[in-house]
């Protein structure tokens, strides 16, 4: 007995199946393509441009412990003069914060400023608008602070750790000013200004005061909203010949 072969029907049935595979595995192989590119840059952005920031903070960081060794200049009577309150234009080098909540030795370069070029050298940046911040050493007002979450050295990665009681330490040339953590705010608006106000909005706090503010962004990964952490200053050490850091920070 002798077979028919495939219909006609059937034959263009076949090509059409045929080509449609071929479609659908050109889409797959792209996608795949796609993906990887997508791995590739996220680990860019999260892993490498770590390496780099934290490579330029060290640096920056070194600089400015070695402009604090430099001799004090001798005044009129040959007693070391007393300096007034530096000021700090951007991208100045302020000193370093110290958060024990976020691990033993967590120390970060504080700059002036907090535009791009200042944040993703991966340091924490001082808010200079829409209000600039007042200086640890000034009678009243905020010391605000941001660093990135995650990328560029990610510095808040953990910032959602820090809770009240907590303590938050800043290391200048001269002193070292200890806060407690009396409050967090888990999530705002990315525009609400009033975290960073001189008597920050949502902090619990009614009157002027001597407050640092630290703020990221929220959640993990992404800049939808903002964090914020805020303590009260509780007193100054000043620093001695050997730097010895508070008994926070032992």
């Amino acid at each position: 007995m002798v077979l028919d072969g495939p219909s006609r029907a059937e034959q263009r049935r076949r090509r059409r199946r045929g080509r449609r595979a071929s479609v659908l595995g050109l889409v797959g192989e792209l996608l795949i393509t796609a993906g990887l590119v997508l791995a590739l840059f996220v680990g860019y952005s999260l892993w490498w441009t770590d390496v780099v920031a934290d490579r330029r903070a060290g640096v920056q960081a070194d600089r400015l412990r070695d402009s604090w060794s430099a001799p004090a200049v001798p005044g009129p009577s040959g007693a070391a003069a007393q300096a007034p309150p530096p000021v700090y234009a951007a991208g100045d080098g302020v000193g370093f914060l110290h958060v024990p909540a976020l691990g033993r030795g967590y120390q970060v370069l504080i700059r002036m400023g907090t535009g791009s070029e200042v944040l993703d050298e991966g340091v924490a940046g001082v808010y200079e608008e829409p209000y600039r911040a007042a200086m640890p050493w000034d009678g009243e007002g905020n010391f605000a602070l941001a660093a990135h979450r995650d990328g560029h050295g990610a510095k808040f990665h953990d910032l959602d750790r820090v809770g009240r009681g907590d303590a938050i330490v800043v290391e200048t040339r001269d002193s070292w000013y200890v806060y407690r953590v009396d409050n967090t705010l888990p999530q705002t608006s990315k525009y609400d200004t009033g975290v960073v106000a001189p008597v920050p909005t949502g902090s619990g706090y009614t009157d002027p005061g001597r407050y640092i503010t630290l703020t990221t962004c929220t959640p993990v990964y992404t800049s939808t909203y903002r964090m914020a952490v805020w303590g009260s200053l509780l007193r100054v050490d000043r620093m001695d010949a050997k730097r010895t850091p508070p008994p926070e920070l032992r």
